[in-house]
């Protein structure tokens, strides 16, 4: 079980994981030894809140599948051990992030002071372009 907030854990049986060959350090070991992980979370089968879902899906991008399913690679590390919490580590901080509420834009209007000195420029602007143009004078 991963506790995520106050509100939102995560069971093991929700997450798959999958162990497999990596490259990189390791030596020979490499070409033996599964160690690389791939950790699958099923986004719309689990029991996160729909708002927390919807969040999710859009910091997630292109590690979402078409089937709704968070697909976090892990294979930093030379132990499949180290691998296993370096991925549930990444999806416990989406997952954070995911869980905070964006704070809601308050529209605000000018004062009454700022339209006033917009307008005055915009007079001051025009009047110096209407003394450009001469009688025809010239």
């Amino acid at each position: 079980m991963i506790r995520i907030t106050d509100t939102i854990v995560i069971e093991d049986r929700e997450l798959d994981e999958r162990f497999v060959r990596a490259s990189g350090p390791g030596g020979q070991n490499v070409n033996k030894v599964s160690t690389a992980v791939e950790l699958r979370f099923d986004v719309r089968a689990s029991a996160l809140p729909f708002d927390v879902k919807d969040r999710l899906i859009t910091l997630a991008g292109n590690r979402m599948t078409t089937d709704g399913v968070l697909l976090i690679d892990s294979r930093e590390h030379r132990t499949q051990g180290q691998n296993r919490e370096a991925a549930r580590a990444r999806l416990v901080a989406l997952l954070k992030q995911a869980a905070i509420r964006p704070r809601k834009r308050r529209p605000t209007k000018p004062g009454a002071g700022a339209r006033e000195k917009r307008l005055d420029s915009k007079k001051r602007r025009g009047r110096i372009k209407a003394g450009r143009s001469a009688d025809g004078d010239d």
